[in-house]
């Protein structure tokens, strides 16, 4: 080796592929919710049940995607899996912008329609209950695709992360591209309700969803395992390979011993993972979900307005500050002399605390729209900051070889506790409006907000207090 050659560095070339991922990702998510309020439902008559409906529904299939998704990428390895899986949640996206033109198909009998043709259609339609479920169920199915292509997502990056980076630094690579999901929520505000006035809802998801195809063309070209790369110097593979786990392999790089799907349940260390996503990824979802429609439903502030945009825009650049939540474990590795696990618990529980704002958000949010936005942007940031280091904990304890199977298990947890969010907040809002609902002295709409925004306050302590009982101390899988 030479010994004057300087360290390549190529793993944050892999981290930047996949934070542009992660935000083409949330991106496509962000469609729906920034579109439905103001531009489909009154297309469609949808009722806030119907979009949580939707939304739910999505979680279930993500869910369940989830669990099968991280096996995938097991079995095919990183590469093709996320390949797979970028490409099968573009299509999904763009078959969003079609479900105009199939509702006027199977109504009407005119399929072969334009998109501003199928609006003019569907609006001589006097069976309005016919139009919400053909509408709806058009709209599931296409979330059907989009939810079985985004499971990969992170089971496919959380894999990467592992072949890429040490232990050490796992939490602070994983914060940066799971930054990805916040530059994507930012976004989104800025750009897609500009496309959906200009250019109709449609073209949002086409336009939004088309990009995933261009991401597809740099990850084939720049991905390979580090060890096959050419463009990772022997140096920075002796530190990608500092910590020596990737036990044994045979003559082809591949593990002589798996662990089978079956036995990944058998570990609390999967079932600590996975307790942890059920409480807290069902609040990342409704405040994505639901903030666009919260500012339109409390505030009467839709989201093609400048007020909303700049609103969400702050949301959404405060929640950048989750980049912290990376460094944080390291701190206490570095400095602290603590394991990596350890420091990632320890990290978790203090960034358990910043949720319990939200108590206050609706009270505060009778004096100024700016206070619930402030304080969803401070969960928010608390909430990337414990999920890059809940990610991180997989990797800590078990072999690379079942990193993205265990991911997929957490997910799937994540995906149940989204659904139980999603579906309570669109009966609970339709409720609260239809019987003006009181509650802590708050009336109607603002009531089931609260309820809704006490439950995310509390949900990360609960989740670190049984996450920690089940794995109270650092213990790593041996095959």
């Amino acid at each position: 080796m030479n010994k004057t050659q300087k360290i390549s560095n190529y793993r944050w070339v892999i981290c930047t592929l996949l934070f542009f991922g992660v935000t083409i990702n949330y991106m496509d998510r962000q469609v729906l919710s920034l579109t439905w309020k103001d531009f489909i439902a009154p297309e469609f008559h949808w009722t806030n049940n119907d979009y949580g409906n939707i939304t739910s529904l999505f979680s279930i299939f993500y869910a369940v995607g989830m669990l099968f998704a991280g096996r995938f990428v097991d079995w095919m390895d990183t590469k093709k899996g996320f390949l797979w899986a970028i490409g099968v949640w573009s299509i999904g996206a763009c078959l969003h912008a079609f479900c105009g033109i199939a509702t006027s198909g199977i109504i009407t009998g005119n399929w072969f329609v334009g998109f501003l043709q199928a609006r003019e259609i569907i609006n001589t339609v006097d069976d309005i209950a016919m139009i919400v479920n053909v509408s709806v169920a058009l709209f599931v199915f296409a979330r059907l695709i989009l939810a079985l292509g985004e499971a990969g997502n992170f089971p496919a990056s959380i894999k990467a992360t592992a072949e890429y980076f040490p232990k050490k630094d796992r939490a602070y690579a994983t914060s940066i591209f799971n930054a990805g999901a916040t530059v994507g929520a930012l976004v989104a505000p800025l750009t897609i309700p500009v496309i959906a006035v200009n250019m109709g809802w449609e073209m949002a998801f086409i336009i939004i969803g088309a990009s995933g195809f261009v991401w597809m063309g740099f990850w084939v070209f720049l991905y390979d395992k580090p060890e096959k790369n050419n463009r990772v110097n022997n140096i920075e593979l002796e530190y990608i390979q500092q910590d020596n786990d990737h036990h044994k392999t045979d003559g082809n790089g591949k593990p002589v011993r798996k662990l089978s799907f079956i036995e990944c349940f058998k570990y609390k260390q999967t079932w600590a993972f996975a307790f942890g996503k059920f409480m807290t990824d069902g609040v990342w979802w409704f405040y994505l979900f639901w903030t666009p429609a919260y500012l339109s439903s409390v505030y009467g502030l839709t989201s093609d307005t400048t007020t909303a945009k700049v609103l969400l825009f702050v949301l959404y650049a405060i929640t950048l500050l989750s980049i912290i939540g990376g460094w944080l474990p390291s701190y206490f590795v570095t400095k602290k002399g603590m394991n990596p696990y350890a420091g990632r618990m320890r990290s978790m529980l203090i960034f358990a605390f910043f949720p319990l704002l939200a108590l206050l958000a609706q009270t505060l949010g009778d004096i100024s729209y700016w206070f619930p936005i402030i304080i969803i942007g401070i969960a928010g940031a608390a909430h990337q900051s414990w999920s890059a280091n809940i990610f991180s904990t997989v990797g800590d304890m078990f072999p690379r070889s079942a990193i993205a199977t265990v991911t997929g298990i957490g997910g799937m947890a994540g995906g149940i506790g989204s659904y139980l969010i999603n579906k309570g907040s669109g009966v609970l809002f339709d409720y609260a409006e239809m019987t003006n609902l009181k509650i802590m002295g708050f009336e109607g709409i603002k009531s089931g907000y609260f309820i809704i925004f006490s439950i995310c306050a509390v949900a990360y302590l609960i989740g670190w207090v049984v996450m920690k009982s089940l794995v109270p101390k650092y213990k790593p899988i041996e095959l």
